[in-house]
């Protein structure tokens, strides 16, 4: 009984502590956001009527007057965010117009450009690795501009791919692409170079084609290599998305982000801040699960 009680706090107070900080979060977030109270007798009422024309006051139904959440200066509270939590998701699937989508929409137009992104990218990036990680001498010639090429913000190529292009939407998609590439590039040329050699003497051995030892031996072998350049590239291309969208106008997360900060609506923002996080954290879930199926120690 005792072992079984050690592991069941072992297992629950991670997330005794997490929730723990979660709540003090809060708190502080409420506390230092708390909105000041509003004296309506220290103002005529030509000014009260002004003040509500304008929006800074409202009244509620008792015909006190209040300040307008909206409309106070400053970081919003965390009563304000819930809020526009609880209307967005009441509307997640309602398309108001051309521009006004729900955030379910939103969420699905930016998955369309990851995963478009990252899957082209991680096929093209894969096969280029294991080319260049196979001839020594390809490794050793290219290995520098790939090490150049690597640390470039993504962004950086998005005058140069709209130009190219000139569509909004494929440039989003070749954004998330060029995040995608080099990191993986990099780790399958290093993992493929270094493969053991037993392997492949092996593979010689039995006479396999180029199929079944790239299949069989070469992207086995390297696996964990490549799965860790995926990794890197899947974290790029989940921070290159959401810019990438801000500043192309393409609907999705981060076209919310930048149109709530248009119309100074700052819990507006930080909804579309939360979603992104959500998203993010819900997508490198998946991905280390699925990664871990793909991924061996050797003895």
């Amino acid at each position: 009984m005792k072992f079984n009680s050690d592991k069941l706090a072992r297992t629950f107070a991670p997330h005794a502590l997490s929730l723990a900080f979660a709540l003090l979060f809060l708190l502080v977030w409420a506390g230092l956001t708390s909105t000041r109270s509003f004296n309506a007798a220290a103002h005529t009422p030509a000014q009260l009527e002004l003040m509500e024309m304008n929006g800074e006051i409202v009244r509620d139904s008792s015909g006190t007057y209040r300040l307008n959440s909206a409309k106070v200066e400053g970081i919003p509270g965390p009563g304000p965010v819930w809020e526009k939590i609880r209307t967005e998701a009441s509307e997640a699937w309602v398309k108001k117009g051309t521009n006004d989508h729900g955030i379910g929409w939103l969420i699905l137009y930016t998955l369309q450009r990851f995963f478009t992104g990252f899957l082209a990218a991680s096929v093209v990036a894969i096969l280029l690795g294991v080319l260049i990680g196979l001839s020594p001498l390809l490794f050793k010639a290219l290995n520098p501009f790939i090490q150049l090429l690597k640390p470039i913000s993504p962004l950086a190529w998005m005058p140069l791919l709209l130009y190219s292009v000139k569509d909004p939407f494929w440039t989003a998609i070749l954004v998330v692409f060029m995040a995608s590439l080099w990191p993986t590039v990099a780790n399958t040329a290093f993992g493929v170079s270094n493969l053991r050699k037993d392997y492949l003497r092996v593979a010689d051995m039995v006479e396999m084609n180029f199929h079944r030892r790239l299949f069989n031996v070469i992207l086995p072998g390297a696996a964990p290599t490549i799965i860790a350049g995926l990794r890197i590239s899947f974290g790029s291309a989940l921070v290159a998305v959401v810019p990438a969208e801000m500043l192309l106008g393409e609907l999705g997360i981060g076209y919310l982000s930048w149109i709530e900060w248009n119309n100074l609506d700052i819990s507006g923002v930080l909804f579309a801040i939360i979603t992104v996080g959500l998203v993010g954290v819900v997508l490198d879930t998946a991905f280390s699960r699925l990664a871990a199926r793909f991924t061996y120690t050797e003895a």
